[in-house]
């Protein structure tokens, strides 16, 4: 079973951009759809976005698309989050997650339920 932990957070002002990475251990992520939620405070845990195992297709919420891009590199065994034009409301903890289960669609990737391996968090703050 993979360990996943994410990094790259901080703060940042309006404007700014970020790149998260979720660097995982235990096994490769090649056969892992991913996903990356985020979870403000006060509020539930979203989905921001997630991609399949061979990288040919993403989802995003509507709150991040033109904004954030997801990306993996399987050689380097990680999976990354670039967030540009940043916005106050993005401020959050970020989590990665992987499906270690082929058998899930890939359709339910916006759903934390898809999801059996999580990383601890990094938190993103924007700064006005």
């Amino acid at each position: 079973q993979v360990q996943l932990v994410e990094s790259g957070g901080g703060l940042v002002q309006a404007g700014g951009s970020l790149r998260l990475s979720c660097a995982a251990s235990g096994r490769t992520l090649s056969s892992y759809a991913m996903g990356w939620f985020r979870q403000a405070p006060g509020k539930e845990r979203d989905f921001v976005t997630s991609i399949s195992r061979n990288a040919g297709r993403t989802y995003y919420a509507d709150s991040v698309k033109g904004r954030f891009t997801i990306s993996r590199d399987n050689a380097k065994n990680t999976v990354y989050l670039q967030m540009n034009s940043l916005k106050p409301e993005d401020t959050a903890v970020y989590y990665c997650a992987a499906d270690s289960d082929p058998r899930t669609p890939y359709s339910s990737s916006t759903h934390y339920t898809a999801y059996d391996i999580w990383g601890q968090g990094t938190q993103v703050t924007v700064s006005s």
